[in-house]
């Protein structure tokens, strides 16, 4: 039976193929579909895994805690909630023909369609392209009348469900208990600033056609890398912008250290043109341009700058640093991002994976991303916090591979919501 099965793979496979050069003869232009075809030949190969151990694969979505997750990356609107509506809209109106009271299973699924229909563009392109959507009634007031013999038959008693209780605390308690609590280290330059009004008008990151609110945060967000980054250089060094998008870091860097090389990293075309358009008015001659993802960089450099690398972004630029021996000053974002890759795993310092799990850390990311402005100042404080956990854990694994490594809060600190800097230097 079994060698039935493989020869008939093996003949589907040889169809597959024999498809598939016939398509891209006949039809030059179908790279696409030939390079889609073709990976359906190489089933034999199983997949490097990166699965994660059976004791965190097995963990319940109930076991972690509930966010704030008002739409599906957060607590506003995104591109993500346009690309996902019409593909549950479908799975429901499909769900409500052959099963309608499935749908009240999925309380969640529903609660995000029915917020998303809110939206006031969302309403007037329904209007204009003639979709009708869904509605259901509130779940809390859908009640099943219990049947006779549920009436006279005595029921077993039912167990509650043992959900996840008090947000990240029972983790921060468990931290404490061992002596860990964020810790945030004086900053160093504190009232170092630079002077915008005397630059020209394309260093400042107002050029980049942001409002005039956004530009001050900016440029305070700047005062805090470029003043560290500033104390660190020495004439002759060559200093990396990882993740640099338009180059607000690297203009003003290759700016006020003509003495320094300036390179900037960054994956999108589009932002890395922006950016030599605006070094080119300026006519800076110390500063280059490589698009390409940060990991693929295998230049010597001295210092590594990332300001708001996403997620496991922030982690890929403190180890090019360190393999470099370089020092680094990032400021990290969206801690909910962060996951276990094929290079790295969480916790990474020794010192907390001896008290915390996987999934305990996680915890601790889910919650450090709850510093918007607009949440509780309580919640706030919790997530600064968190922040703080995660970044101190990043610190010591900087450490353990012969750095001296430090958390920093931005000043002010309402300049960003992720408001912390790491910095870390090699030891002597």
């Amino acid at each position: 039976m079994q060698q039935e099965m493989k020869s008939n793979k093996t003949d589907e496979r040889k169809e597959v193929q024999e498809a598939t050069s016939q398509n891209s003869l006949q039809d030059p232009s179908s790279l696409e579909l030939t390079a889609a075809l073709s990976k359906l030949g190489v089933q034999d190969v199983p997949p490097k895994t990166t699965r994660e151990p059976a004791h965190i694969r097995k963990t319940k979505t109930s076991d972690l805690p509930s966010l704030e997750h008002v739409f599906a990356e957060g607590l506003y609107f995104t591109l993500t909630d346009v690309v996902l509506l019409p593909c549950i809209h479908q799975f429901l109106v499909s769900l409500q023909k052959v099963s309608p009271d499935k749908i009240y299973e999925l309380p969640l699924i529903t609660g995000w369609y029915e917020r998303v229909l809110q939206v006031h563009s969302v309403q007037k392109a329904a209007a204009a392209t003639n979709i009708k959507f869904l509605h259901f009634p509130h779940m809390n007031t859908r009640h099943q009348e219990p049947s006779a013999s549920s009436k006279t038959e005595p029921q077993e008693k039912e167990v509650p469900e043992c959900h996840f209780l008090g947000g990240p605390r029972p983790t921060m308690t468990k931290l404490k208990d061992h002596g860990v609590e964020a810790d945030f280290s004086p900053h160093p330059c504190p009232t170092q600033t630079i002077d915008w009004g005397s630059l020209p008008a394309a260093v400042s990151p107002a050029e980049g056609k942001m409002s005039s609110d956004r530009a001050l945060r900016k440029q305070q967000q700047l005062n805090n890398l470029l003043s560290v980054v500033s104390n660190m250089a020495k004439p002759g060094n060559t200093i990396v912008d990882f993740c640099s998008g338009g180059g607000h870091v690297g203009i003003v860097l290759a700016y006020l250290l003509p003495s320094c090389q300036i390179i900037l990293i960054e994956n999108k075309e589009e932002s890395l043109m922006r950016a030599r358009d605006r070094s080119n008015g300026l006519g800076l001659t110390n500063i280059w341009f490589v698009q390409a993802n940060l990991d693929y960089f295998t230049g010597n450099f001295n210092i590594g700058v990332a300001l708001h690398a996403c997620g496991v972004a922030t982690d890929m630029v403190i180890e090019q640093c360190i393999i470099a021996r370089a020092a680094f000053v990032v400021c990290p974002c969206c801690y909910g991002f962060i996951q276990n890759t094929f290079k790295t795993t969480f916790p990474q310092s020794c010192r907390f994976q001896n008290i915390l799990s996987y999934k305990e850390h996680m915890v601790l990311c889910r919650f450090a991303d709850q510093t918007a402005v607009q949440l509780p100042p309580e919640r706030r404080l919790i997530g600064k916090n968190c922040m703080g956990l995660v970044d101190l854990d990043r610190a010591w694994a900087s450490e353990q591979r012969g750095y001296k490594a430090q958390v920093i809060s931005m000043e002010p600190e309402s300049c960003s919501p992720k408001n912390n800097m790491i910095v870390g230097c090699p030891n002597e």
